[in-house]
């Protein structure tokens, strides 16, 4: 196999993207959550969506899953409109502890991702146990496959949802906030996991994170939502301070130093009154100080 270079998405011309967006907007109760959207996310591409609490990033999963239907404009994910149970999606939930006494093994719960847990129970036969063999197999988790899913450790649960994530070969793979409450090394280890399958299945990926840094390696775009609206582009050209000052319409001042991102200025309002400026260090520590 070719060596791959970490931020290169693998390319297909003969393949649409896997999900698109055009006019997109999504909005509760007369508030507009982000409106205009046109995105294309193509095969094998990560594209990492960003943004302070309350700006719509787990929304926009939602929408793309077929929970939350659009305000206006459209949604299709490998040209078919956005459906409840789409076997082309594989989908990461935030990272929260198993309780100790869950009685599933983890193989258990990455069959789930064939019977379906979210969409009704199946009997998905012998030949559903061959593909959690290989799912676990891809995400080196085959060794507590018959453990109980309470005891692993939150790194080892993680590595069995992503496993259930890729149980049924998905084309796009939808990760929220799968990176949270994890040390340093799980967060690299589920950074890894997820473009590794990008780079050999040709997965487009979508990852809602607050961490940006233990992606930086591989992100090939950024979506970065605020206040109704929203910025499309590279790293460099999402995360400046005349780009964010644009979105906030406030100064916001983003210094790049000692290879660490520091975005410092996001004003407190009643969507982002919780958020912290937030040093990114590309070596994957993060520190944080609170607006004062």
């Amino acid at each position: 196999m070719d060596a791959w270079q970490p931020g290169c998405r693998a390319e297909s011309p003969l393949v649409s993207a896997v999900l698109e967006l055009r006019d997109a907007a999504l909005g509760y109760d007369g508030r507009v959550l982000w409106s205009g959207l046109d995105l294309d996310v193509e095969p094998g591409e990560f594209v990492a969506v960003l943004g302070a609490n309350g700006s719509g990033k787990t929304s926009l999963l939602r929408a793309v899953l077929g929970l939350q239907p659009l305000t206006s404009g459209t949604l299709r994910v490998g040209g078919r409109p956005a459906r409840r149970g789409d076997r082309a999606i594989g989908y990461v939930p935030q990272q929260r502890r198993l309780e100790p006494t869950t009685p599933m093994r983890a193989k258990d719960v990455v069959r789930q991702g064939l019977d379906g847990h979210r969409w009704g129970i199946g009997r998905p036969g012998r030949v559903g146990w061959d593909q959690v063999a290989r799912a676990l197999e891809a995400v080196e988790a085959t060794s507590y496959a018959d453990v109980p899913v309470g005891v692993l450790s939150g790194g080892e649960q993680q590595r069995v949802r992503i496993a259930q994530a890729l149980v049924a070969d998905p084309s796009l793979l939808l990760c929220d906030e799968p990176l949270l409450s994890l040390d340093l090394a799980s967060q690299r280890t589920v950074t890894t996991l997820v473009d590794r399958r990008r780079r050999e299945h040709g997965s487009g990926v979508l990852f809602v994170t607050h961490e940006i840094n233990p992606v930086l390696p591989y992100v090939d775009r950024v979506l970065y939502l605020a206040g109704g609206r929203f910025s499309v582009g590279t790293v460099e050209e999402v995360l400046t301070s005349g780009t964010l000052s644009d979105l906030y319409d406030a100064p916001i001042e983003v210094v790049r130093t000692g290879g660490r991102i520091l975005v410092a200025g996001i004003p407190d309002t009643p969507d982002n009154a919780h958020h912290h400026e937030h040093h990114h260090d590309h070596r994957g520590q993060v520190q944080e100080a609170a607006h004062g």
